[in-house]
Parts: C-alpha cells; structure tokens; sequence
C-alpha cells in the first residue's frame, strides 16, 4: 500500500471525532464523512505503521443509519460531523463515546458506569439551534466576498450564510454584511498578508426574546459609510444591538480588547426556564439574563434548560446549602441554584462576566448570590486559608463546576478535596478531560453516584456530561 491507492472498506466503528473506521490488509484506516456500517471506496491519504487516513470517494453501499445530510456544505464545512448519521444513532455515539472515555482515560470499572449512567438527553429538534456564531469573512477565486466557517482543520472558508445548525436571522445578517462589502468596496481581511478590513461577523439571538446581536470585528478602527449598514442591519426584526469590535492583532484570536456600540445597546437579553426531570417539561419559572458580546452563554438554550435541570436535581438542595459554582460565567448555573440554597457564590475569572452575573442577579431579585472576580484555583486556596484573603465566603456543602473544555485546574481540584464538600456536580464539555478529573477526585475519596450526558450539539461530536459525586 500506499499513498493515493484507491481502497474498499467496512466501516465497523466511528473515532470520537466521528470518522468512520476500517480495516484493509489487517491496517486501520480512518475515513471522514463515512459511518458504521457504510462499504466505502476512499483513497490512502497517509500512511502510518498500524494505520492511515482515506478520503471518501464513493459510498458503494449505504449504512441503514446513514442520511442526506440537510447541509450542502456539510462535507467541507468543518462545523458538523455527524449530519450523514441517522440523529437517533448520533446520541448512541455520544453516548458511547461518554462511556468509553470515563472507562478508557478515567480507568472506571464499565460495570459501574453501565449502572450509573442514565440515558443521553436528546433534541427534539436538532437543527437551528445554535444563539451565537462566528463567522470568518474572505473572498472567493474572483475576489467577490464571502461568509461562512473554516474547513475542517484549515483556515479556508467554505461560503455558506444559511447554516442548519443557526437560526433563519443569520442569513439576514450575513446577506447584509456582504451586500454592504460589495456595495461599498470594503475589504475583507487576509490572514496571509494581515491586510484588509472584514475579519468576523459574530452575531446572537435571545431565542425568548427575540432580541439580535450583530457585532463586525475589524483590522482597523471603524468602518465607512456605516450608516448604510446600520439602516439594513436595523430593518432585520428584533435587531437590539450593532457593535464594533476592533482587532488588529495577527492573531487566531477572535475578538480584540476594544468594542464600541454603532447604534443601539451594547447587550441583549434572554431566558431560560425551569424544567422538571420527569419529561423536561417547562415551568412558568424563568430567569432573564442579560449578555454582552463576551459572555459565556450556552449556545443552545433549549438543552441547556435541561441540562441545568439535571445539575439542580443532582445537586439535592433543601435550602440550607452553602453552594460554590466554579467557573461561573454570567450566573447562568448560579441563579438557578440559588433559589433553592441557602447562599451560592460564584466564581469567575473574566470581570466582565462577573458584572453581568451581578447585574442579571439584580434583574431576577436574586439577593443570595455573591459573585468573585479572580481564578478559580486561587479564590479557593484563599477559602481555603493558604491564599488571599476571602474570609466573608462560607465553605461549601455542594460544589458545581463548569470548566472550559481543558477541564479544571489541577489546584482547584486539590483544593476541592481539602474542602471536602459533601457533594459535586461537574458540568464538563469535554469527556476526556472530564475522565481525568473525575478520577482525581474519585482517588481522593469521592465516587460517582449518577451520569447523564445531554446533547447541545447536534449534528457534531461534541457532548455535555453532568455527573454527581459523593463522599464515600
């Protein structure tokens, strides 16, 4: 074998990252676009010892769980993984994919996580979904502008501006970005030569209240002729706020330090309801929140409200808990927590976030959370009476922790098991790194009492975890 031979394979299982696998002449091979039970024609792309990497060519015979995808960009477009993949088989994946971390990485007996994994959570609509999207701005082969996301491990935009996965108003928002680029010769950005102007379109909606968010950011200061763009941006129903973001950095980084606001306010404004965990069904009870262009907001609101069902059940409050959430954004978790504890505080590293988190408590007449600006590893040594000075903050009954997908840091996890909270709810993105947190904190006297996975991504490979621990 070698590179470019043409090949015929059985795809027989999937990679966490969703690429179909496939055994020829005794070498795994890993095919994208492909899933279990497709016989596939690829050809050899790289060839390692044991394995290598094809590239689709032709699906010679159709899994039963395979589909049209809904998407045409679907293929090149590195934002989905999954859309050929029947969606009931996307949740048996992910949840697979739950329990194979926590038994490979974590070392958890499979036994005990067959018992104590609940089923996954899924979507009764997987497709627009998603409240926020960045999207890189660049030019085609004739120079013409375009919208959309980067391929799969590149930094080259597929043209896209009607996602499946984003809501209808996008589009809008988009088609009136690059109708203003041509209308009025603005230049989009060149990451090679650090010249031009349009970098991102990054947009959100509040999908209770309606309300938009359209923020351009920029290799420069200001745009012109910019009331052209607010006038069309502004006929777009529930449009609230029209920023600019300055970042002239040669940078992957998104968003730059400096924003102003073009016309309207610099936030909008949105809410998650209460659900019950029988049937996820909504309550009357809601909590408003109030999100600037840098708040951590989940971008699918209908999950998250069952997902934060799931962690205010596995957290068992009574109301006379002194509850930490970690890691705690705007207050999304915490509010919801602190209506029935006795007092929660909640910690964030972003000063920003920490504003928002106090102002939406104003806004719910919430007056028994406290929010704390700093690391989260160096407010808890300070609890914990090694660090700073935090002697107002009560020690913990219940911990909730929501870490970035690199998971949390290894002196927050030390300095949990000092504390010794009688239970902790981890909230994680990532299932790897949630397995070797996990194993930490079951290593140092913890065990794990139940785990439910809920999928906020559909059409992706990606997959929220929630999982309660207990003291032994």
């Amino acid at each position: 074998m070698q590179k470019n031979d043409v090949i015929e394979l059985k795809i027989e299982d999937m990679s966490m990252d969703g690429a179909g696998i496939g055994r020829y002449e005794g070498m795994i091979f890993f095919v994208k676009d492909t899933v279990i039970g497709d016989t596939v024609s690829a050809r050899i792309m790289k060839l390692k010892k044991t394995y290598g990497y094809a590239r689709l060519i032709a699906i010679q015979e159709a899994s039963p769980s395979r589909v049209e995808p809904r998407c045409l960009s679907a293929r090149a477009c590195g934002g989905c993984q999954l859309q050929q993949l029947a969606y009931a088989e996307q949740l048996k994946f992910k949840q697979r994919k739950v329990r194979d971390s926590l038994i490979r990485i974590g070392g958890f007996d499979a036994s005990h996580m067959d018992g104590v994994m609940e089923p996954i959570v899924g979507m009764e609509e997987p497709f627009a979904y998603r409240n926020k999207a960045q999207h890189p701005i660049g030019t085609d082969a004739d120079g013409e502008p375009v919208a959309g996301f980067f391929a799969g491990r590149t930094h080259h935009i597929v043209s896209n501006t009607d996602c499946a996965l984003c809501t209808p108003v996008n589009k809008q928002a988009l088609d009136a970005a690059l109708w203003y680029m041509k209308t009025y010769h603005v230049s989009a950005y060149d990451e090679k030569t650090g010249q031009g102007l349009m970098r991102h379109v990054f947009l959100r909606v509040g999908f209770d209240s309606n309300e938009i968010m359209v923020c351009f950011v920029v290799n420069g200061t200001k745009l012109p002729d910019e009331a052209a763009l607010i006038e069309r941006l502004t006929k777009i129903p529930g449009m609230k706020s029209i920023l600019l973001n300055v970042n002239q950095k040669n940078t992957n980084v998104i968003l730059g330090d400096e924003t102003r606001t073009l016309w309207g306010e610099p936030v909008i404004t949105d809410a998650l309801y209460v659900r019950n965990t029988k049937d996820f069904s909504r309550t009357d009870e809601k909590i408003t929140y109030r999100i600037s262009l840098h708040s951590f907001y989940q971008v699918n609101p209908m999950q998250t409200e069952k997902l934060y069902a799931i962690a205010l059940e596995y957290a068992g409050l009574t109301g006379r808990e002194i509850v930490w959430d970690l890691y705690c954004g705007i207050g999304t978790i915490s509010l919801f927590l602190a209506r029935h504890a006795k007092q929660v505080y909640g910690i964030e590293s972003v000063p920003q976030a920490v504003r928002d988190a106090e102002e939406n408590a104003k806004r719910n007449g919430i007056e028994n959370a406290v929010f704390i600006a700093g690391k989260v590893e160096e407010v808890l040594q300070g609890v914990a009476g090694d660090g700073t000075d935090a002697s107002a903050v009560q020690k913990p009954d219940v911990v909730v922790v929501d870490p970035p997908r690199k998971g949390c840091d290894a002196k927050c996890l030390e300095t949990m098991l000092r504390l010794k909270p009688e239970r902790i709810v981890y909230v994680s993105c990532d299932p790897a790194t949630l397995a070797r947190d996990l194993r930490i904190l079951c290593d140092g006297g913890y065990e794990i009492g139940k785990i439910r996975a809920v999928d906020q991504f559909g059409q992706t490979v990606h997959v929220e975890t929630c999982v309660l621990l207990g003291g032994k």
